[in-house]
């Protein structure tokens, strides 16, 4: 990523505007933006609390001035990222690529918050082309720094997907549990159990009760077992789950993708 960002004329950070706009930032990656352009990109936007702007002004105060909120599975406000680079890059110093008319775009992020899937987005909006990378729902599916692939050719634009890193110490437990909640730590290192209960105690914590319409139960809860049993109960599952928390099929599992996919309501965890 290093030897990459020599040859970057700006940089394209991707993070989970959905459920951590503010946590898990690694500032590994902030020392590493040196004095090249820096566009933040809050992805996953469709998933969000909508009020936006406390946390600009959060955002501002860490030094990030321009921020686009997106939703790259369709392709919502993408179209505005190129444009903004373009600007960018025009109004800065290009150094030793003065004379080339390219502009090399490095993509940075935490694992899982969509960098692969916005380099789709942008061909499918600029060249009307398919996949060039490879995306799924869980981290690490990126696993190398990618040669460079092209996403505009008014103004030619290449892109570089990098694996998602994560801060090699995080500052707390509770931010490495946000990060565990929207998949950017493989759930099995944590525990779908601790998970589901801290993901729990989270959404009462905020007065989020879209859990409570969803699985059909009377009233909010505070104990995460009754709650994994009517999750069970609603998915069907009561024959093939023989417990209700661990891995695979798990009630607990089942609870988690539900809060990942929104079917809990627009929750953002920061």
């Amino acid at each position: 990523m290093r030897l990459a960002l020599r040859r970057a004329d700006c940089l394209v950070e991707v993070h989970d505007r959905s459920h951590i706009p503010l946590s898990g930032r690694n500032p590994a990656l902030q020392e590493a933006l040196g004095i090249r352009p820096h566009v933040l990109v809050l992805n996953k936007m469709d998933l969000a609390d909508p009020r936006r702007q406390p946390l600009l002004e959060q955002l501002r105060q860490q030094g990030c001035s321009q921020v686009i909120f997106t939703d790259c599975q369709r392709d919502v406000n993408v179209k505005k990222v190129v444009p903004m680079v373009a600007r960018l890059v025009a109004d800065g110093p290009r150094y030793h690529r003065a004379e080339s008319s390219e502009y090399n775009i490095l993509v940075i992020g935490v694992p899982n918050v969509g960098k692969s899937s916005l380099i789709n987005s942008l061909r499918r909006q600029h060249l009307k082309k398919g996949k060039a990378t490879a995306v799924g729902g869980e981290p690490g599916i990126t696993k190398a720094v990618l040669s460079r692939i092209q996403v505009c050719e008014k103004p030619p634009m290449y892109l570089v997907d990098t694996p998602g890193v994560l801060p090699p110490r995080l500052g707390d437990v509770e931010t490495g549990m946000k990060l565990a909640l929207c998949g950017a730590i493989h759930d099995h290192l944590v525990g779908e159990d601790v998970m589901a209960d801290y993901l729990l105690y989270t959404l009462n914590k905020q007065q989020q009760f879209g859990y409570v319409q969803h699985y059909g139960l009377e009233q909010a809860c505070d104990q995460i077992e009754p709650l994994l049993k009517h999750v069970a109960l609603a998915r069907g599952r009561t024959q093939k789950v023989k417990v209700l928390t661990g891995t695979g099929g798990s009630a607990a599992y089942e609870f988690l993708r539900d809060f990942r996919a929104g079917r809990l309501g627009r929750v953002t965890l920061d």
